[in-house]
């Protein structure tokens, strides 16, 4: 078998990245598509490239198994209704189409792609693994050049040098930076006085949040007292992927063989008869 490169896209940032600059495109019916229509064109054009092995990560549900760790975790609050709707809608165009898909329930999109990172990376044949989701917590998924992050939007790939040039931080230093320093796009602050320098500096030492010292002043702001602690490794737990979960046996089951037969039909259905077109395209290409 050829070395296969695979590609693993967090359909729940891509549904958030084509909802607010597109104008909205509703059916007959009344159903708001345009997000739908726009990610699955943009899959196709994945296909078109060469991509010949994807996976799909969705956060079916928002919430998940963090919202009972952290009260201020992220929630659905506030997402507009006619983004949500599009989240079954999605996964329902991209079982058509023929593509893997994860709808994440009780884990998150992030979870999933963790997961089918570490399993990609272990099968031989897989020359590359490009996790297409900008989130810092799946830096540290990154492995050498072999596993890496690419930002889609600007063709930037992202090695594991290239996590310690942003962070300053290795890839399994990023959980107890995210501890420390906060994420906000996942709704925990991080501890009181940590910054993304001191972080990094201890972090770059002691490695993990265990090996730090309780008056670790020199190198940032000392972890103090029990409570201080406990919050650390809470954050730590939000920040750190569950990659053990089942998400495929085999990597042939990444591979694209085409649009099923409920492709034409979920197009006609949903006013995106250009897809269609592109299908026929994005296997044409396929076969060369």
């Amino acid at each position: 078998m050829s070395e296969i490169d695979v590609y693993l896209l967090d359909g729940t940032y891509e549904l958030f990245r084509y909802f607010f600059p597109l104008p909205s495109h509703k059916t007959i019916g009344g159903r708001e598509v345009a997000a739908t229509r726009g990610v699955l064109g943009s899959v196709l054009s994945m296909f078109e490239s060469g991509v010949t092995h994807l996976g799909v990560a969705t956060d079916h549900v928002i919430e998940s198994f963090r919202n009972e760790l952290w009260y201020g975790y992220k929630t659905s609050a506030g997402v507009p209704a006619t983004l949500l709707e599009q989240f079954p809608l999605l996964e329902e165009g991209l079982q058509a189409l023929g593509v893997k898909v994860w709808a994440m329930s009780e884990l998150e999109a992030d979870d999933a792609l963790g997961a089918a990172a570490l399993r990609a990376e272990q099968n031989k044949s897989v020359q590359r693994v490009y996790i297409c989701s900008p989130d810092k917590d799946l830096g540290q998924c990154v492995c050498g050049e072999r596993v890496v992050q690419l930002e889609r939007r600007t063709g930037k790939i992202i090695d594991e040098a290239g996590i310690l040039a942003k962070f300053g931080v290795a890839p399994d230093s990023i959980p107890g930076y995210l501890a420390l320093v906060g994420d906000s796009a996942d709704g925990y602050p991080g501890l009181p006085g940590w910054g993304s320098r001191s972080a990094a500096t201890v972090l770059r030492r002691y490695l993990h949040l265990e090996a730090i010292p309780p008056l670790a002043s020199d190198w940032g702001v000392p972890l103090r007292g029990a409570d201080q602690l406990e919050l650390a490794y809470l954050f730590r737990d939000l920040a750190t992927l569950r990659c053990d979960r089942p998400v495929f046996e085999d990597i042939d089951q990444l591979n694209w063989k085409g649009p099923t037969d409920d492709f034409v039909a979920f197009c006609n259905d949903n006013d995106a008869l250009p897809l269609i077109e592109g299908a026929m395209r994005a296997s044409e290409s396929s076969k060369h």
